[in-house]
């Protein structure tokens, strides 16, 4: 099961990096957000996704799941919907303001 999950994440990374290198704002925010999947489930194939009990001393203590990467994914989950509704926010701003959200029209490079 990490082998297919790490495909998966690996098709996100790949579908994550062709959006954050198109010209527009809303693409590279999606891109952003399919990379941030990635990693969350990098994270969980890294660790193995083990069956086990919860971590408490008892007599099954052999056989407990590691809650660390657990916590570490919840909280990255927290980071990245914080990060991408600032993202979002910004881009409408920049669109309200600007007209447009092609990234090379911004920056006043625009070659048409």
């Amino acid at each position: 099961m990490e082998i297919v999950m790490t495909i998966i994440a690996g098709t996100l990374f790949t579908s994550g990096v062709y959006l954050i290198l198109s010209k527009t704002l809303l693409r590279i925010i999606l891109g952003l957000s399919l990379f941030t999947h990635g990693v969350h489930i990098m994270l969980m194939s890294i660790n193995g996704l083990k069956k086990g009990a919860a971590p408490l001393l008892d007599e099954q203590a052999a056989s407990y799941t590691d809650p660390v990467p657990q916590a570490l994914i919840l909280t990255s989950i927290v980071i990245s919907f914080s990060l991408t509704a600032f993202s979002l926010v910004l881009a409408y701003r920049t669109y309200r303001e600007h007209g447009t959200d092609n990234i090379e029209k911004l920056r006043g490079q625009d070659h048409e």
